[in-house]
């Protein structure tokens, strides 16, 4: 099996049916434009402790079903009869703890919006930090989060530098996405490694 120095380089190699790819390709790194969509790539990097990313990847479209569409109202209001729902969809991880840990922290968004407006407004408020105090942020704000968790989501959103190597295409997209978004600032996170 040949051995990748990176992340893009495995997944320029992969074939186009690889999940690994389109995720690297489309989505990693990338800017993401609302609550929905960074509450969803929180949940699935909780969920992807102690198992491999394409696990997650496969599951994608179950866990998007089954949180309603990561809509952050709808998670924060479920009760014990969601929780067993969730624990007995086939198509997610079942682990009471992640599940647990999605709800509880799409409650904590909700308690960010008066201050922040949004999820996205709490991260833009703190952006640029190094990933020791983000780390730091993140324990006190949300549960569920350690270093790789944390680490993980912040480089998959953009928010901390490394998620593509310099030259990657996929990578040059990336930080054109933070661009149109803030309006060409500097303040655009680094996407290269």
């Amino acid at each position: 099996m040949p051995q990748y120095s990176s992340y893009c380089e495995y997944c320029a190699a992969s074939p186009a049916g690889d999940p690994n790819k389109a995720y690297h390709d489309l989505e990693y790194g990338f800017a993401i434009d609302s609550d929905a969509g960074l509450f969803g790539r929180l949940v699935l990097e909780i969920n992807q402790a102690g198992l491999s990313w394409v696990t997650i990847l496969k599951k994608k479209d179950a866990f998007h079903r089954a949180y309603e569409g990561f809509d952050v109202d709808r998670v924060a209001s479920y009760g014990e009869r969601d929780v067993e729902r969730l624990l007995s969809d086939a198509g997610i991880i079942r682990n009471r703890l992640k599940v647990a840990a999605a709800i509880e922290n799409a409650r904590r968004i909700v308690a960010l919006r008066p201050e922040y407006g949004s999820f996205g407004g709490w991260l833009e408020a703190y952006h640029p930090m190094a990933k020791d105090a983000w780390l730091k942020l993140f324990k006190k704000t949300f549960v569920f989060v350690g270093g790789e968790i944390v680490g993980e989501f912040l480089m998959s959103s953009g928010y901390l530098p490394g998620a593509h190597v310099p030259g990657c295409p996929a990578g040059e997209r990336a930080a054109a996405s933070f661009t149109r978004r803030r309006g060409g600032g500097t303040s655009s996170p680094d996407t290269r490694g």
